[in-house]
């Protein structure tokens, strides 16, 4: 199992793929497959029956997963790519970009 660096609510831009160079937020990530789901990204039509829950039935789109290692965090203050590293600041462990040097 590969460490994740990457946590929901972070942005993100694709490396590979068909989705390459776009760019999104992490809705959650699922860390025994090691993929995350980003908003609006890797878009998947499921059919579904009509239910209580949606009388109508129909195609819906949802996002589907992405592997992890096909990401890379956007720094907030340069909006380019940046590798995460972790540091003690006191008594706390805290995530920074290695590019800017900045706590995320």
């Amino acid at each position: 199992m590969m460490k994740i660096k990457i946590k929901s609510g972070d942005l993100v831009r694709v490396n590979s793929g068909d989705h390459k160079g776009q760019e999104g937020k992490v809705l959650r990530v699922i860390r025994d497959k090691n993929k995350a789901v980003v908003e609006g990204l890797n878009m998947v039509s499921k059919h579904t029956k009509p239910s209580a829950k949606s009388p109508q039935g129909g195609i819906v789109k949802k996002e589907a997963p992405i592997h992890i290692s096909n990401l890379a965090l956007l720094d907030a203050k340069t909006k380019e790519t940046s590798k995460v590293g972790f540091r003690m600041d006191g008594e706390t462990k805290v995530r920074f970009s290695k590019k800017s040097n900045q706590v995320i």
